[in-house]
């Protein structure tokens, strides 16, 4: 009796470990185990983008603009007035540049290496078109207005270099004195902003660079 008892003891128990051993997760072999856990997909966070503006938003890349301007036109970092809005179609409304704010007699200077183009009147306002040097062919060109110009055609001008002064407000920028600030490839029109590498974007202290050196950074 006491035989049984002991038998039907051990087969119970025998009961009881198979069945956890089936509810438990199987052990991993080794090497085949899960690794750690993976970190969270990174927040890409954007670009330094254009000062404050009402058209908001940083301006995108644009691989066919490199970024070497190595001063703003006017100003250390002037307010955009209006932002680059590109029309739909070559014949359509929009801003083909931006507008950035500035005084009457505030210098205009140069952003990069370059030839002048053209320095002269457009419809009675004074303009200064640059040919940048090192931007393929046909050169990307930077336009100024309104200028009252201090350089001529075929003048060789650094960056930095003073074009001319700022006239008193036009039509285009209205009561408010505003420098425009174009960009074109050809007939391509495209925005200036992108000329602008981070460090002039920023909101840190700016300050010039001498012009004798390839180091662009503050």
């Amino acid at each position: 009796m006491r035989v049984n008892r002991c038998a039907r003891t051990w087969l119970l128990l025998g009961l009881a470990v198979t069945v956890l051993g089936a509810s438990a997760p199987p052990e991993p072999a080794p090497g085949t185990g899960p690794g750690p856990s993976a970190p969270a997909s990174p927040t890409v966070s954007p670009g330094p983008g254009a000062p404050s503006s009402p058209a908001g938003g940083p301006p995108a890349a644009d691989p066919s603009v490199p970024a070497l301007a190595r001063v703003w036109p006017v100003g250390v970092r002037p307010f955009v007035v209006r932002g680059w809005e590109p029309p739909a179609t070559a014949y359509s409304r929009g801003h083909r540049g931006v507008d950035l704010a500035a005084a009457p007699g505030d210098p205009v200077r140069a952003v990069a290496p370059g030839r002048v183009s053209f320095a002269g009147r457009v419809g009675g306002r004074g303009v200064v078109s640059v040919e940048l040097s090192g931007t393929g062919a046909p050169p990307l060109r930077t336009t100024y207005g309104p200028v009252r110009a201090s350089v001529r055609k075929g003048d060789e001008v650094e960056a930095g270099q003073v074009l001319g002064t700022l006239e008193a407000p036009d039509p285009h920028c209205g009561p408010t004195p505003c420098l425009h600030w174009g960009l074109r490839r050809d007939t391509a029109y495209l925005n200036p902003l992108f000329l602008l590498p981070p460090w002039l974007l920023n909101t840190g202290p700016s300050r010039l660079l001498p012009l004798n050196t390839s180091d662009t950074r503050p």
